[in-house]
């Protein structure tokens, strides 16, 4: 299989596992944030907990049985960042920092002053920014499938990157998904080129700020993920992780490796991750 075609069937497959499930009733709003009308829908009572999708999707696309589950205990607030769903693109670089900020600024917004943060993938590297920019809105973060580097992927993931273009998306499920929702539909071949000048700048959270972010992180990933081993380790490492748990006390943070997946069936996981998250979000005091 050549790359275009390789490209083209997992965005396909990241669109199709998403909109599946049938949508269910939520208030909705759009946010004026930075420049932006971003769209958000809530849904629950509870602790509050927002979720941001992976690049290319929106709310339909990752999150609707996470928010049926999560809004049984929780207010579950469901967020489309700049360029995504039916939150339109501004002539703004889209950056984990622009996108953190856009988040803090939605939860100021709608009178949250602390909220968890799940996210996926760009989501999952914007929840940590989050938490390194605003650490006082972050009680606690499940970052899923995303590096802290642009060196975090492994080397045929990132290779892939240079060769996006509107023609593998062409006729796609995902761009009848984008002309469905978007205000502006008829740019999609612009937004196409947005993300791809995202995903080939290099970045760096910087370690020492990770290592200095209060909130607590859950890290998962597929064993097939495109995320290197190694930098996996050394985030969950940052984060206090990989003590002798028998003879010294855990750290708040947590790992978890789920095997036969990649970074797109990931989200396909649901059955085994969900109960995790959940049980991250609301963790019991540590057995003695």
């Amino acid at each position: 299989m050549n790359n275009t075609s390789f490209v083209s069937t997992v965005l396909i497959v990241m669109l199709l596992a998403g909109v599946a499930a049938a949508q269910q009733k939520s208030a909705t709003g759009y946010a004026p944030v930075n420049g932006l009308k971003m769209y958000y829908e809530v849904q629950g009572n509870g602790e509050p907990v927002v979720l941001l999708h992976g690049a290319f999707m929106a709310i339909s696309g990752d999150w609707e049985e996470w928010v049926r589950e999560l809004a049984k205990t929780r207010k579950v607030i469901a967020v489309e960042m700049q360029g995504h769903g039916r939150t339109a693109d501004i002539d703004r670089d889209i950056t984990f920092e622009n996108l953190s900020d856009d988040v803090a600024a939605l939860l100021d917004h709608l009178k949250i002053p602390r909220a968890d943060i799940v996210g996926y993938s760009l989501g999952a590297g914007t929840a940590m920014m989050c938490a390194i920019r605003h650490p006082e809105k972050v009680q606690r973060v499940v970052s899923i499938s995303a590096p802290i580097r642009r060196d975090g992927w492994v080397k045929e993931a990132d290779d892939v990157w240079p060769k996006f273009s509107y023609e593998m998306f062409k006729g796609s499920p995902m761009e009848a998904e984008y002309k469905r929702l978007s205000p502006t539909p008829d740019k999609f071949p612009d937004f196409i080129e947005h993300i791809k000048a995202m995903v080939l700048k290099p970045y760096d959270f910087g370690a020492d700020d990770l290592k200095a972010t209060k909130a607590p992180m859950f890290f998962i990933y597929g064993d097939a993920d495109g995320v290197r081993l190694e930098h996996i380790v050394e985030m969950y490492r940052l984060k206090g992780g990989g003590v002798y748990g028998d003879l010294a006390p855990r750290g708040e943070s947590r790992l978890a490796i789920v095997p036969d997946t990649t970074h797109v069936t990931l989200m396909n996981r649901k059955a085994i991750i969900i109960p995790m998250v959940i049980d991250f979000l609301d963790p019991k005091p540590q057995k003695k």
